[in-house]
């Protein structure tokens, strides 16, 4: 698959072998006119990044693909909502010990790895819009197995399944986004996974209010199977959503591409120019025939530009997750009872509150991610949690029982997730999927959810265990300092990618220095696009 010239004849493309198993890709011009594509390139970024407006119906049909899209999200953040008050109930109908129970809410994010790891290879087979439709049916099967599970055996079966469903989920939705959303609506629109999470997670702790007052040996059944539901609409979604343009462009489906580009940008012109520079990118991942092998070979022979990426995506990963939000999330209803909270209702009732918080802050992000930038949000959000996290800790060690406590408690954990919401959660994502380029997105993208998963799983089997040792308000403090590690990281490893493509985002790694002049590029960052370093 060639790139398309502008109606000449002058620029060829030639493919060179290297020892090393990886293919440059040089631009070859007959009439002394070298510079011709990185002009191109150069000339582009101004003229999409410039594009301040897009037609209510262009981006109403991005949207509702990005809403669809996120629908497996919504599964996700109901279970981590949903366990935590059904935990209670489980203990109690199944008899299950501690440890047990750190294993049944932390065995999700562990195995969700195998469905990232796997995620990867798998969206870039049977692209990305039905490894979706994938995703959804691997979860609600476990789902199902779960509500109906008549023992702790069953149950895991069911919980093991959901995990890897998970992981097929969390790591296509924003790669998905990314690639058929157009610059300057991106970082807002590869939010929405994080945005259905946040709603999903409201979904469960109110399903767990509501169903609380039912029998036990039921009433946790029905908690978990009411996720099943959003399966309908995904089903119906995907009559609707479109095949990513740049996996048509990589199965050298340039038409099918072309016509999707049309319905999410104005303008032919800004067509053909996205158009250009996808087939650019897509020559380079076709160059060793697209095979696993050659992919991961050049994730392992980590060049510098694919090492800076690497640290950056699974840094950031880790991150949000080490730094507790699971823990607070899976747990909240300990981390009340702890502060002084005894009643399951109150405990319940106050998880909402928690739900409701991460869920309105969220939005805050998606307003804001495209316009402050990235790096501004990381900044309040890392901090923000760090502090939050301290005074948590203080309040549950030194003021623990007392009602002037419990209220600050409950405060400090609503302050934590809404500073959490409004920088890390969604941005962790949107930075993931931007910063790889199109040959490595799916499997990079992958070991970035793999990242998130195990840290998040470990967090989650050990909370209850460190908490005995240490108490809750130890253990918070540990998060704390961790959080503020956080902050350290976005400062030296985090770059700004406000308003460029997903293909000058890869120049900028390339170059291993930002962008910082309104958005240009010089035109030696344009030639990392077609030359492997």
């Amino acid at each position: 698959m060639g790139v398309q010239e502008n109606g000449k004849d002058s620029n060829k493309y030639e493919r060179i072998e290297t020892n090393a198993a990886e293919e440059e890709i040089m631009l070859t011009d007959n009439n002394n006119n070298n510079n011709k594509l990185q002009q191109k390139l150069a000339k582009d970024e101004d003229d999409i990044v410039n594009v301040k407006n897009i037609r209510d119906d262009t981006m109403k049909y991005v949207v509702a693909c990005a809403i669809f899209a996120s629908l497996n999200s919504v599964l996700l953040g109901y279970d981590v909502g949903v366990m935590s008050g059904a935990i209670i109930f489980i203990q109690q109908d199944l008899k299950i010990t501690e440890t047990q129970q750190e294993i049944l809410v932390g065995i999700l994010s562990i195995v969700s790895l195998l469905g990232s790891l796997v995620g990867g290879k798998t969206s870039d087979t049977i692209g990305r819009k039905w490894t979706i439709a994938l995703a959804c049916i691997v979860f609600q099967s476990g789902a199902a197995i779960m509500a109906l599970a008549p023992s702790y055996q069953i149950l895991m079966i069911g919980r093991l399944l959901a995990g890897i469903g998970i992981g097929f989920g969390i790591m296509i939705a924003p790669v998905y986004i990314a690639e058929i959303s157009p610059s300057i609506a991106r970082g807002s629109l590869t939010s929405f996974p994080e945005i259905f999470i946040n709603l999903g997670i409201l979904l469960g702790y109110i399903s767990n209010y509501v169903f609380s007052g039912l029998p036990v040996h039921s009433n946790w059944r029905i908690m978990l199977g009411v996720g099943i539901a959003p399966s309908v609409f995904l089903g119906f979604a995907l009559f609707i959503i479109p095949e990513s343009p740049r996996w048509l462009v990589m199965q050298n489906r340039i038409e099918e591409a072309r016509t999707v580009l049309l319905k999410t940008y104005d303008n032919t012109k800004e067509v053909d120019q996205r158009l250009a520079e996808i087939q650019i990118a897509a020559r380079i991942a076709n160059a060793d025939k697209y095979k696993e092998k050659a992919v991961w070979l050049e994730i392992l022979n980590l060049s510098p530009a694919i090492k800076r990426m690497l640290i950056t995506g699974c840094g950031i990963q880790c991150f949000q997750q080490i730094s507790g939000i699971d823990a607070t999330v899976y747990y909240s209803p300990t981390i009340f009872k702890d502060a002084g909270i005894k009643g399951n209702t109150e405990l319940l009732a106050a998880t909402v509150a928690v739900g409701f918080t991460k869920t309105m802050f969220i939005l805050v992000a998606i307003f804001l991610i495209d316009k402050l930038g990235r790096k501004p949000l990381l900044y309040i959000s890392t901090i923000g949690m760090t502090i939050s996290l301290f005074c948590l800790s203080f309040t549950l060690t030194f003021l623990g029982d007392l009602r002037f406590g419990i209220g600050l408690a409950i405060l400090f954990v609503c302050s934590n997730v809404a500073f959490f919401s409004v920088g890390i959660g969604p941005i962790c994502w949107v930075v993931s999927s931007e910063i790889f380029p199109l040959r490595l997105r799916a499997q990079a993208s992958g070991l970035g959810a793999v990242g998130s998963r195990v840290s998040s799983g470990v967090i989650c089997m050990s909370f209850l265990t460190l908490s005995r040792a240490i108490t809750v308000g130890g253990t918070f403090f540990v998060f704390s300092v961790i959080s503020a590690l956080s902050v350290v990281f976005v400062h030296t490893c985090v770059p700004e990618t406000k308003g460029k493509s997903l293909e000058q985002i890869e120049m900028l790694f390339q170059k291993g220095s930002e962008l910082q002049v309104g958005g240009e590029i010089e035109m030696g960052d344009a030639e990392c696009l077609v030359q492997r370093q």
